[in-house]
Protein backbone atom coordinates (compact mmCIF):
# COMPACT_ATOMS: atom_id res chain seq x y z
CA UNK A 1 0.00 0.00 0.00
CA UNK A 2 2.84 2.35 0.86
CA UNK A 3 4.19 1.77 -2.93
CA UNK A 4 0.40 2.18 -4.30
CA UNK A 5 0.60 5.43 -1.98
CA UNK A 6 3.73 7.25 -3.77
CA UNK A 7 3.21 5.56 -7.42
CA UNK A 8 -0.60 7.56 -7.18
CA UNK A 9 1.20 10.28 -5.85
CA UNK A 10 3.70 10.67 -8.55
CA UNK A 11 1.56 8.68 -11.33
CA UNK A 12 -1.58 11.54 -10.77
CA UNK A 13 0.85 14.55 -11.06
CA UNK A 14 2.21 13.12 -13.97
CA UNK A 15 -0.59 12.72 -15.49
CA UNK A 16 -1.40 16.50 -15.00
CA UNK A 17 2.14 17.21 -16.69
CA UNK A 18 1.23 14.83 -19.74
CA UNK A 19 -2.17 16.60 -20.58
CA UNK A 20 -0.33 19.37 -20.27
CA UNK A 21 2.16 17.79 -22.92
CA UNK A 22 -0.84 16.73 -24.96
CA UNK A 23 -2.08 20.54 -25.33
CA UNK A 24 1.39 21.72 -25.80
CA UNK A 25 1.76 18.99 -29.11
CA UNK A 26 -1.48 19.41 -30.26
CA UNK A 27 -0.87 23.16 -30.82
CA UNK A 28 2.76 22.59 -31.62
CA UNK A 29 1.52 19.83 -34.63
CA UNK A 30 -1.01 23.00 -35.56
CA UNK A 31 1.17 25.88 -35.41
CA UNK A 32 4.46 23.93 -37.15
CA UNK A 33 3.15 20.71 -38.65
CA UNK A 34 5.69 18.66 -39.86
CA UNK A 35 8.35 20.50 -41.60
CA UNK A 36 11.47 22.11 -41.68
CA UNK A 37 11.46 24.46 -38.51
CA UNK A 38 9.23 21.50 -35.93
CA UNK A 39 12.27 19.15 -37.45
CA UNK A 40 14.90 21.68 -36.27
CA UNK A 41 13.07 22.43 -32.79
CA UNK A 42 12.54 18.83 -32.42
CA UNK A 43 16.57 18.03 -32.33
CA UNK A 44 16.84 20.97 -30.64
CA UNK A 45 14.79 19.70 -27.56
CA UNK A 46 16.02 16.19 -27.84
CA UNK A 47 20.08 17.49 -27.43
CA UNK A 48 19.39 18.65 -23.74
CA UNK A 49 16.70 16.45 -22.58
CA UNK A 50 18.18 13.04 -23.37
CA UNK A 51 21.48 14.33 -21.59
CA UNK A 52 19.32 15.50 -18.70
CA UNK A 53 17.57 11.42 -18.51
CA UNK A 54 21.17 10.47 -19.00
CA UNK A 55 23.04 12.00 -16.18
CA UNK A 56 20.56 13.25 -14.22
CA UNK A 57 17.54 11.41 -14.14
CA UNK A 58 19.09 8.36 -15.16
CA UNK A 59 22.45 8.38 -13.26
CA UNK A 60 22.90 10.93 -10.76
CA UNK A 61 19.93 9.79 -9.21
CA UNK A 62 20.45 6.00 -9.22
CA UNK A 63 23.99 6.75 -8.05
CA UNK A 64 22.94 9.59 -5.74
CA UNK A 65 19.55 8.85 -4.18
CA UNK A 66 20.73 5.09 -2.73
CA UNK A 67 23.80 7.03 -1.17
CA UNK A 68 22.38 9.65 0.31
CA UNK A 69 19.46 7.58 1.43
CA UNK A 70 21.85 5.45 2.98
CA UNK A 71 23.20 8.72 4.63
CA UNK A 72 20.55 9.76 6.07
CA UNK A 73 18.69 6.27 7.47
CA UNK A 74 21.68 4.36 8.27
CA UNK A 75 22.71 0.94 6.79
CA UNK A 76 23.94 -2.50 8.13
CA UNK A 77 22.42 -1.17 11.56
CA UNK A 78 24.70 2.26 11.25
CA UNK A 79 22.55 5.04 12.23
CA UNK A 80 22.47 7.93 9.74
CA UNK A 81 21.58 11.46 10.28
CA UNK A 82 20.51 14.54 8.75
CA UNK A 83 24.03 15.81 9.74
CA UNK A 84 26.13 13.30 7.42
CA UNK A 85 23.23 13.61 4.66
CA UNK A 86 23.92 17.02 4.37
CA UNK A 87 27.99 17.09 4.37
CA UNK A 88 27.09 14.12 1.31
CA UNK A 89 24.74 16.67 -0.26
CA UNK A 90 26.61 19.69 0.01
CA UNK A 91 30.19 17.71 -1.20
CA UNK A 92 28.15 16.36 -4.50
CA UNK A 93 26.59 19.60 -4.92
CA UNK A 94 30.56 21.52 -5.08
CA UNK A 95 31.41 19.32 -7.65
CA UNK A 96 28.24 18.48 -9.30
CA UNK A 97 27.96 22.79 -10.22
CA UNK A 98 30.94 23.08 -11.90
CA UNK A 99 30.66 19.95 -13.85
CA UNK A 100 27.61 20.47 -15.03
CA UNK A 101 29.04 24.75 -16.23
CA UNK A 102 31.58 22.79 -17.90
CA UNK A 103 29.77 20.44 -19.81
CA UNK A 104 27.35 22.83 -20.56
CA UNK A 105 29.27 25.39 -21.90
CA UNK A 106 31.26 22.63 -23.72
CA UNK A 107 28.51 21.41 -26.09
CA UNK A 108 27.54 25.19 -26.52
CA UNK A 109 30.77 25.83 -28.37
CA UNK A 110 30.77 22.61 -30.12
CA UNK A 111 27.22 22.82 -31.27
CA UNK A 112 27.73 22.42 -35.02
CA UNK A 113 29.84 18.96 -34.44
CA UNK A 114 27.26 17.67 -32.45
CA UNK A 115 24.77 18.61 -34.75
CA UNK A 116 26.54 17.31 -37.18
CA UNK A 117 27.14 13.94 -35.68
CA UNK A 118 23.66 13.41 -35.50
CA UNK A 119 22.14 15.77 -38.32
CA UNK A 120 24.46 15.40 -41.35
CA UNK A 121 21.28 14.99 -43.69
CA UNK A 122 20.68 18.27 -42.48
CA UNK A 123 22.99 20.32 -44.66
CA UNK A 124 21.22 19.43 -47.67
CA UNK A 125 18.51 21.64 -47.12
CA UNK A 126 19.08 25.20 -47.19
CA UNK A 127 19.15 26.67 -43.33
CA UNK A 128 17.91 23.82 -41.64
CA UNK A 129 21.47 22.87 -40.40
CA UNK A 130 22.27 26.77 -39.05
CA UNK A 131 18.61 26.70 -37.52
CA UNK A 132 18.92 23.75 -35.72
CA UNK A 133 22.58 24.49 -34.29
CA UNK A 134 21.13 28.00 -33.18
CA UNK A 135 17.70 26.54 -31.27
CA UNK A 136 20.34 23.92 -29.72
CA UNK A 137 22.54 26.51 -27.90
CA UNK A 138 19.48 28.52 -27.08
CA UNK A 139 18.39 24.96 -25.42
CA UNK A 140 21.28 23.91 -23.78
CA UNK A 141 21.31 25.54 -21.11
CA UNK A 142 18.13 23.93 -19.43
CA UNK A 143 20.43 21.21 -19.07
CA UNK A 144 22.04 22.83 -16.30
CA UNK A 145 19.48 23.91 -13.96
CA UNK A 146 17.18 20.50 -14.45
CA UNK A 147 20.05 18.26 -13.69
CA UNK A 148 20.05 20.38 -10.70
CA UNK A 149 16.71 19.96 -10.41
CA UNK A 150 17.17 15.95 -10.68
CA UNK A 151 19.53 16.20 -7.38
CA UNK A 152 16.88 18.27 -5.44
CA UNK A 153 13.62 16.09 -6.54
CA UNK A 154 16.30 12.91 -5.37
CA UNK A 155 17.12 15.00 -2.16
CA UNK A 156 13.14 14.93 -1.53
CA UNK A 157 12.24 11.18 -2.51
CA UNK A 158 14.72 9.73 -0.04
CA UNK A 159 12.55 11.90 2.50
CA UNK A 160 9.71 10.20 0.80
CA UNK A 161 7.95 13.71 -0.37
CA UNK A 162 7.41 12.43 -4.11
CA UNK A 163 5.36 15.48 -5.02
CA UNK A 164 7.89 18.60 -6.13
CA UNK A 165 9.30 16.53 -8.45
CA UNK A 166 6.42 14.89 -9.91
CA UNK A 167 5.11 18.20 -10.23
CA UNK A 168 8.20 19.98 -11.68
CA UNK A 169 7.45 19.11 -15.29
CA UNK A 170 4.17 20.57 -15.26
CA UNK A 171 6.31 24.35 -15.26
CA UNK A 172 7.81 22.94 -18.74
CA UNK A 173 4.62 22.16 -20.47
CA UNK A 174 3.38 25.94 -19.39
CA UNK A 175 6.46 27.56 -20.49
CA UNK A 176 6.38 25.59 -24.13
CA UNK A 177 2.83 26.36 -24.60
CA UNK A 178 2.97 30.03 -23.64
CA UNK A 179 5.74 30.27 -26.24
CA UNK A 180 4.23 28.52 -28.79
CA UNK A 181 1.38 30.99 -28.63
CA UNK A 182 3.77 33.81 -28.47
CA UNK A 183 5.36 32.47 -31.24
CA UNK A 184 2.47 32.41 -33.51
CA UNK A 185 1.71 35.59 -32.59
CA UNK A 186 4.68 37.25 -33.44
CA UNK A 187 4.65 35.32 -36.99
CA UNK A 188 1.52 37.11 -37.46
CA UNK A 189 0.26 36.07 -40.98
CA UNK A 190 3.53 35.49 -42.32
CA UNK A 191 4.21 32.03 -44.01
CA UNK A 192 7.99 31.84 -41.82
CA UNK A 193 7.73 29.25 -38.90
CA UNK A 194 11.23 30.47 -37.73
CA UNK A 195 9.89 33.17 -34.89
CA UNK A 196 8.17 30.13 -33.63
CA UNK A 197 11.39 28.09 -32.76
CA UNK A 198 13.52 31.29 -31.59
CA UNK A 199 10.27 31.43 -28.61
CA UNK A 200 10.02 27.77 -28.10
CA UNK A 201 13.76 27.60 -27.81
CA UNK A 202 13.74 30.83 -25.65
CA UNK A 203 10.75 29.30 -22.96
CA UNK A 204 12.93 25.53 -22.87
CA UNK A 205 15.66 27.32 -21.22
CA UNK A 206 13.60 29.92 -18.88
CA UNK A 207 11.19 26.72 -17.67
CA UNK A 208 14.38 25.18 -16.73
CA UNK A 209 15.16 28.53 -14.08
CA UNK A 210 11.53 28.38 -13.34
CA UNK A 211 11.73 24.49 -12.39
CA UNK A 212 15.18 24.96 -10.65
CA UNK A 213 13.59 27.89 -7.98
CA UNK A 214 10.44 26.00 -7.32
CA UNK A 215 12.11 22.50 -6.25
CA UNK A 216 15.00 24.81 -4.29
CA UNK A 217 12.29 26.88 -2.37
CA UNK A 218 10.14 23.24 -1.70
CA UNK A 219 13.70 21.91 -0.35
CA UNK A 220 14.06 24.81 1.86
CA UNK A 221 10.48 23.95 3.25
CA UNK A 222 11.81 20.68 3.71
CA UNK A 223 14.31 21.54 5.68
CA UNK A 224 17.13 21.14 3.56
CA UNK A 225 19.49 23.58 3.54
CA UNK A 226 21.70 22.91 0.80
CA UNK A 227 25.38 25.16 0.50
CA UNK A 228 27.73 25.29 -2.73
CA UNK A 229 30.99 25.21 -0.87
CA UNK A 230 34.83 24.63 -2.47
CA UNK A 231 34.52 21.48 -4.70
CA UNK A 232 36.04 18.50 -2.56
CA UNK A 233 36.75 15.17 -4.06
CA UNK A 234 35.73 12.87 -0.65
CA UNK A 235 35.81 9.11 -0.83
CA UNK A 236 32.09 9.63 -0.86
CA UNK A 237 31.99 11.76 -3.84
CA UNK A 238 34.86 9.65 -5.59
CA UNK A 239 32.79 6.52 -4.69
CA UNK A 240 29.75 8.23 -6.39
CA UNK A 241 32.08 9.65 -9.25
CA UNK A 242 32.69 5.69 -10.21
CA UNK A 243 29.01 4.15 -10.06
CA UNK A 244 27.61 7.13 -12.18
CA UNK A 245 29.84 6.47 -15.31
CA UNK A 246 28.07 2.52 -15.84
CA UNK A 247 25.13 3.89 -14.38
CA UNK A 248 24.71 6.17 -17.37
CA UNK A 249 24.53 3.75 -20.03
CA UNK A 250 22.99 1.43 -17.72
CA UNK A 251 20.46 3.62 -16.95
CA UNK A 252 19.67 5.40 -20.18
CA UNK A 253 19.29 2.61 -22.82
CA UNK A 254 15.77 3.90 -23.98
CA UNK A 255 17.71 7.79 -23.80
CA UNK A 256 21.02 6.30 -25.80
CA UNK A 257 18.20 4.55 -28.36
CA UNK A 258 16.32 7.69 -28.69
CA UNK A 259 19.80 9.12 -29.49
CA UNK A 260 20.09 6.70 -32.41
CA UNK A 261 16.43 6.60 -33.39
CA UNK A 262 16.96 10.50 -33.96
CA UNK A 263 20.70 9.76 -36.06
CA UNK A 264 18.46 7.33 -38.64
CA UNK A 265 15.54 9.25 -38.29
CA UNK A 266 17.13 13.08 -39.85
CA UNK A 267 18.16 10.73 -42.83
CA UNK A 268 14.49 10.18 -43.62
CA UNK A 269 12.18 12.57 -45.72
CA UNK A 270 11.44 15.50 -43.75
CA UNK A 271 9.00 15.47 -41.06
CA UNK A 272 10.20 12.11 -39.91
CA UNK A 273 12.01 13.73 -36.86
CA UNK A 274 8.92 15.12 -35.98
CA UNK A 275 6.37 12.58 -36.65
CA UNK A 276 8.42 10.05 -34.26
CA UNK A 277 9.11 12.50 -31.87
CA UNK A 278 5.05 13.02 -31.49
CA UNK A 279 4.35 9.52 -31.93
CA UNK A 280 6.71 9.39 -29.01
CA UNK A 281 4.39 11.61 -27.13
CA UNK A 282 1.53 9.05 -26.87
CA UNK A 283 3.83 6.07 -25.97
CA UNK A 284 5.78 7.96 -23.40
CA UNK A 285 1.94 9.28 -21.56
CA UNK A 286 2.07 5.38 -19.97
CA UNK A 287 5.59 5.37 -19.68
CA UNK A 288 5.70 8.41 -17.54
CA UNK A 289 2.78 7.96 -15.51
CA UNK A 290 3.51 4.41 -14.30
CA UNK A 291 7.23 4.07 -15.71
CA UNK A 292 8.73 6.62 -14.11
CA UNK A 293 6.60 6.47 -11.05
CA UNK A 294 7.34 3.18 -10.12
CA UNK A 295 10.73 3.29 -10.66
CA UNK A 296 11.28 6.57 -8.80
CA UNK A 297 9.23 5.37 -5.71
CA UNK A 298 10.62 1.88 -5.72
CA UNK A 299 14.35 2.89 -5.31
CA UNK A 300 14.42 4.80 -1.96
CA UNK A 301 12.32 2.23 -0.11
CA UNK A 302 14.04 -1.15 -2.20
CA UNK A 303 17.81 1.03 -0.65
CA UNK A 304 16.15 0.55 2.83
CA UNK A 305 15.16 -2.87 2.77
CA UNK A 306 18.10 -4.43 1.35
CA UNK A 307 20.90 -1.93 3.48
CA UNK A 308 19.03 -3.49 6.36
CA UNK A 309 19.18 -7.04 5.29
CA UNK A 310 15.09 -7.12 4.63
CA UNK A 311 15.59 -9.68 1.62
CA UNK A 312 11.62 -10.87 1.69
CA UNK A 313 10.58 -7.33 1.78
CA UNK A 314 12.57 -6.51 -1.13
CA UNK A 315 11.02 -9.49 -3.08
CA UNK A 316 7.71 -8.59 -1.82
CA UNK A 317 8.06 -4.65 -2.74
CA UNK A 318 9.73 -5.65 -6.36
CA UNK A 319 6.42 -7.90 -6.66
CA UNK A 320 4.21 -5.34 -6.05
CA UNK A 321 5.54 -3.10 -8.46
CA UNK A 322 5.72 -5.77 -10.94
CA UNK A 323 2.28 -6.28 -10.98
CA UNK A 324 1.18 -2.96 -10.57
CA UNK A 325 3.28 -2.14 -14.13
CA UNK A 326 1.79 -4.94 -16.16
CA UNK A 327 -1.84 -4.10 -14.83
CA UNK A 328 -1.54 -0.80 -15.61
CA UNK A 329 0.67 -1.10 -18.79
CA UNK A 330 -1.06 -3.81 -21.08
CA UNK A 331 -4.02 -2.45 -21.67
CA UNK A 332 -2.69 1.08 -22.17
CA UNK A 333 -0.22 -0.75 -24.88
CA UNK A 334 -3.22 -2.66 -26.45
CA UNK A 335 -5.72 0.49 -26.41
CA UNK A 336 -3.15 2.34 -28.20
CA UNK A 337 -2.17 -0.10 -30.46
CA UNK A 338 -5.95 -0.28 -31.61
CA UNK A 339 -6.84 3.45 -31.29
CA UNK A 340 -3.49 5.09 -32.90
CA UNK A 341 -5.70 5.95 -36.30
CA UNK A 342 -8.38 7.45 -33.43
CA UNK A 343 -5.91 9.24 -30.87
CA UNK A 344 -3.26 10.54 -34.24
CA UNK A 345 -6.38 12.29 -35.96
CA UNK A 346 -8.17 13.53 -32.87
CA UNK A 347 -5.58 14.89 -31.56
CA UNK A 348 -3.16 15.90 -33.83
CA UNK A 349 -4.82 16.90 -37.29
CA UNK A 350 -5.57 20.07 -38.32
CA UNK A 351 -3.73 23.58 -39.06
CA UNK A 352 -0.46 22.40 -40.75
CA UNK A 353 -0.69 18.71 -39.48
CA UNK A 354 -2.37 16.59 -42.85
CA UNK A 355 -4.27 13.41 -42.46
CA UNK A 356 -1.19 12.20 -44.21
CA UNK A 357 1.01 12.73 -41.16
CA UNK A 358 -1.39 11.13 -38.71
CA UNK A 359 -1.82 8.41 -41.12
CA UNK A 360 1.88 8.00 -40.74
CA UNK A 361 2.32 8.47 -37.19
CA UNK A 362 -0.61 6.05 -36.25
CA UNK A 363 1.74 3.33 -38.11
CA UNK A 364 4.52 4.76 -35.55
CA UNK A 365 2.61 4.80 -32.35
CA UNK A 366 1.85 1.10 -33.25
CA UNK A 367 5.28 0.27 -33.67
CA UNK A 368 6.12 1.91 -30.37
CA UNK A 369 3.41 0.57 -27.92
CA UNK A 370 4.98 -2.88 -28.84
CA UNK A 371 7.47 -2.43 -26.90
CA UNK A 372 5.77 -0.26 -24.09
CA UNK A 373 5.16 -3.19 -21.43
CA UNK A 374 9.06 -3.28 -21.66
CA UNK A 375 9.86 0.26 -21.01
CA UNK A 376 7.93 0.00 -17.78
CA UNK A 377 9.09 -2.88 -16.66
CA UNK A 378 12.90 -2.18 -17.37
CA UNK A 379 12.38 0.62 -14.88
CA UNK A 380 11.12 -1.20 -11.74
CA UNK A 381 14.35 -3.78 -12.79
CA UNK A 382 17.03 -1.62 -12.99
CA UNK A 383 16.14 -0.33 -8.97
CA UNK A 384 17.29 -3.49 -8.18
CA UNK A 385 20.58 -3.35 -9.14
CA UNK A 386 21.09 0.50 -8.28
CA UNK A 387 20.04 -0.13 -4.98
CA UNK A 388 23.03 -2.52 -4.61
CA UNK A 389 24.99 -0.10 -5.75
CA UNK A 390 26.04 -2.34 -8.80
CA UNK A 391 25.54 -0.20 -11.60
CA UNK A 392 27.55 -2.46 -14.05
CA UNK A 393 25.62 -5.47 -15.23
CA UNK A 394 22.77 -2.94 -16.73
CA UNK A 395 25.84 -1.89 -18.47
CA UNK A 396 26.67 -5.35 -20.68
CA UNK A 397 22.37 -6.09 -20.90
CA UNK A 398 22.04 -2.23 -22.15
CA UNK A 399 24.89 -2.21 -24.58
CA UNK A 400 23.62 -5.83 -25.82
CA UNK A 401 20.40 -3.90 -26.19
CA UNK A 402 22.46 -1.25 -28.21
CA UNK A 403 24.01 -2.86 -30.16
CA UNK A 404 21.02 -5.46 -31.54
CA UNK A 405 19.13 -2.19 -31.79
CA UNK A 406 21.63 -0.52 -34.59
CA UNK A 407 21.96 -3.76 -36.05
CA UNK A 408 18.41 -3.95 -36.68
CA UNK A 409 18.27 -0.60 -37.41
CA UNK A 410 20.92 -1.05 -40.51
CA UNK A 411 18.75 -3.53 -42.28
CA UNK A 412 14.79 -1.93 -41.49
CA UNK A 413 15.03 1.95 -41.83
CA UNK A 414 15.74 1.67 -45.48
CA UNK A 415 13.24 -1.10 -46.19
CA UNK A 416 10.44 0.19 -43.86
CA UNK A 417 11.14 3.78 -42.99
CA UNK A 418 10.27 5.67 -39.62
CA UNK A 419 8.10 2.93 -38.65
CA UNK A 420 10.71 -0.13 -39.36
CA UNK A 421 13.13 2.16 -36.88
CA UNK A 422 10.23 2.65 -34.29
CA UNK A 423 9.68 -1.33 -34.40
CA UNK A 424 13.71 -1.92 -33.94
CA UNK A 425 13.43 0.28 -30.84
CA UNK A 426 10.73 -1.93 -29.01
CA UNK A 427 12.68 -5.25 -29.96
CA UNK A 428 15.62 -3.84 -28.27
CA UNK A 429 13.91 -2.30 -25.17
CA UNK A 430 12.54 -5.92 -24.70
CA UNK A 431 15.48 -7.77 -25.37
CA UNK A 432 17.29 -5.77 -22.26
CA UNK A 433 14.15 -6.00 -20.45
CA UNK A 434 14.51 -9.93 -20.27
CA UNK A 435 18.68 -10.02 -19.73
CA UNK A 436 17.99 -7.65 -16.83
CA UNK A 437 15.03 -10.29 -15.12
CA UNK A 438 17.43 -13.12 -15.73
CA UNK A 439 20.55 -11.58 -14.31
CA UNK A 440 18.13 -11.12 -11.09
CA UNK A 441 16.55 -14.00 -11.21
CA UNK A 442 20.75 -15.83 -11.61
CA UNK A 443 21.27 -13.84 -8.41
CA UNK A 444 18.49 -14.52 -6.19
CA UNK A 445 17.55 -11.04 -6.02
CA UNK A 446 14.31 -11.14 -7.70
CA UNK A 447 12.40 -14.44 -8.55
CA UNK A 448 9.21 -14.33 -11.10
CA UNK A 449 6.34 -15.98 -8.69
CA UNK A 450 3.62 -18.58 -9.60
CA UNK A 451 1.25 -16.48 -8.18
CA UNK A 452 2.77 -13.22 -10.47
CA UNK A 453 2.53 -15.37 -13.43
CA UNK A 454 -0.99 -16.36 -12.68
CA UNK A 455 -2.29 -13.01 -12.13
CA UNK A 456 -0.25 -11.45 -15.04
CA UNK A 457 -2.37 -14.45 -17.18
CA UNK A 458 -5.60 -13.27 -15.54
CA UNK A 459 -4.64 -9.43 -16.87
CA UNK A 460 -3.90 -10.40 -20.67
CA UNK A 461 -7.23 -12.16 -20.55
CA UNK A 462 -8.87 -8.28 -19.85
CA UNK A 463 -6.62 -6.76 -22.13
CA UNK A 464 -7.50 -9.27 -24.59
CA UNK A 465 -11.27 -8.78 -24.02
CA UNK A 466 -10.83 -4.85 -24.11
CA UNK A 467 -8.92 -5.20 -26.79
CA UNK A 468 -11.76 -6.87 -29.11
CA UNK A 469 -14.15 -4.76 -28.05
CA UNK A 470 -12.39 -1.72 -29.22
CA UNK A 471 -11.19 -3.32 -32.23
CA UNK A 472 -15.32 -3.99 -32.90
CA UNK A 473 -16.31 -0.42 -31.77
CA UNK A 474 -13.46 1.96 -33.68
CA UNK A 475 -15.26 1.88 -37.10
CA UNK A 476 -18.53 2.64 -35.41
CA UNK A 477 -17.32 6.32 -35.46
CA UNK A 478 -14.69 6.98 -37.85
CA UNK A 479 -16.60 9.79 -39.61
CA UNK A 480 -16.01 11.57 -36.23
CA UNK A 481 -12.42 11.71 -35.51
CA UNK A 482 -11.53 14.65 -37.85
CA UNK A 483 -14.77 16.35 -37.10
CA UNK A 484 -15.46 19.50 -35.07
CA UNK A 485 -14.00 19.67 -31.51
CA UNK A 486 -17.08 18.19 -29.90
CA UNK A 487 -17.01 15.03 -32.21
CA UNK A 488 -13.33 14.53 -31.42
CA UNK A 489 -13.51 14.62 -27.83
CA UNK A 490 -17.43 12.70 -27.28
CA UNK A 491 -15.78 9.70 -29.94
CA UNK A 492 -12.59 9.33 -27.95
CA UNK A 493 -14.44 9.54 -24.57
CA UNK A 494 -16.62 6.60 -26.06
CA UNK A 495 -13.60 4.67 -26.89
CA UNK A 496 -11.76 5.36 -23.65
CA UNK A 497 -14.86 4.34 -22.07
CA UNK A 498 -15.49 1.15 -23.45
CA UNK A 499 -11.70 0.18 -23.00
CA UNK A 500 -12.24 0.75 -19.35
CA UNK A 501 -15.56 -1.03 -18.44
CA UNK A 502 -14.81 -3.93 -20.45
CA UNK A 503 -10.72 -4.18 -19.07
CA UNK A 504 -12.06 -3.38 -15.54
CA UNK A 505 -15.18 -5.59 -15.57
CA UNK A 506 -13.04 -8.69 -17.12
CA UNK A 507 -10.05 -7.76 -14.48
CA UNK A 508 -12.79 -7.88 -11.80
CA UNK A 509 -13.72 -10.96 -12.27
CA UNK A 510 -11.20 -13.32 -13.50
CA UNK A 511 -9.23 -12.03 -9.99
CA UNK A 512 -6.47 -9.88 -11.84
CA UNK A 513 -6.36 -7.37 -9.25
CA UNK A 514 -5.33 -8.08 -5.46
CA UNK A 515 -6.71 -7.64 -2.46
CA UNK A 516 -4.63 -3.99 -1.79
CA UNK A 517 -5.76 -2.62 -4.88
CA UNK A 518 -9.15 -3.46 -4.35
CA UNK A 519 -8.96 -1.67 -1.13
CA UNK A 520 -7.10 1.25 -3.16
CA UNK A 521 -10.61 1.84 -5.65
CA UNK A 522 -12.73 1.79 -2.43
CA UNK A 523 -11.18 4.49 -1.19
CA UNK A 524 -10.50 3.34 2.70
CA UNK A 525 -8.49 6.00 4.68
CA UNK A 526 -4.99 4.16 5.79
CA UNK A 527 -3.57 4.25 9.56
CA UNK A 528 -0.11 5.24 9.54
CA UNK A 529 2.61 4.34 11.71
CA UNK A 530 5.30 6.17 13.07
CA UNK A 531 6.80 6.30 9.66
CA UNK A 532 6.12 8.91 7.08
CA UNK A 533 6.19 6.13 4.17
CA UNK A 534 4.95 2.61 5.60
CA UNK A 535 1.09 2.33 5.56
CA UNK A 536 0.42 -0.81 7.58
CA UNK A 537 -3.14 -1.87 7.69
CA UNK A 538 -6.23 -0.40 5.79
CA UNK A 539 -9.34 0.18 7.72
Amino acid sequence: MSLIRNVGTIGGLTAISRVFGFARDMLLARVLGAGLVADAFQLAFTLPNTFRRLFAEGAFSVAFVPMYSRALHGSDGKPGSEEAAEKFADDVLAVFVWVLFGFSALAMVFMPGIVWLLAREYGTVAGKFELSVLLSRMTFPYLFFISLVAMLSGLLNARSRFGPGAFAPVLLNIFLISGILIGRELRGGSTDDTVVGYSLAAAVSFSGVAQFLYLWWESRRAGVRLKVTMPKLTPEVRRMGALILPATFGAGIYQISQLVDTFFATSLPQGSLSLLKLADRLNQMPLGIVGIALGTAILPMLSRHIHTGDAKEAQRLQTNAFEIATLLTLPAAMALAVCAPAFCTAFFVGGKFTAADGAIMANIVVALVVGLPAYVVVKILNPGFFAREDTRTPVWTALTSLIFNVAVNLYVVNRYGIVGLAAATAASASLNCLLLYAMLHKRGWFRFTAKLGGRIARQLIATAAMGAALWWAMPLMANRYAGSVFDRVWSLSALVGLGMVVFFAVAWISGALDEDLVKLLKRRRPKRNKSDDEILEVE
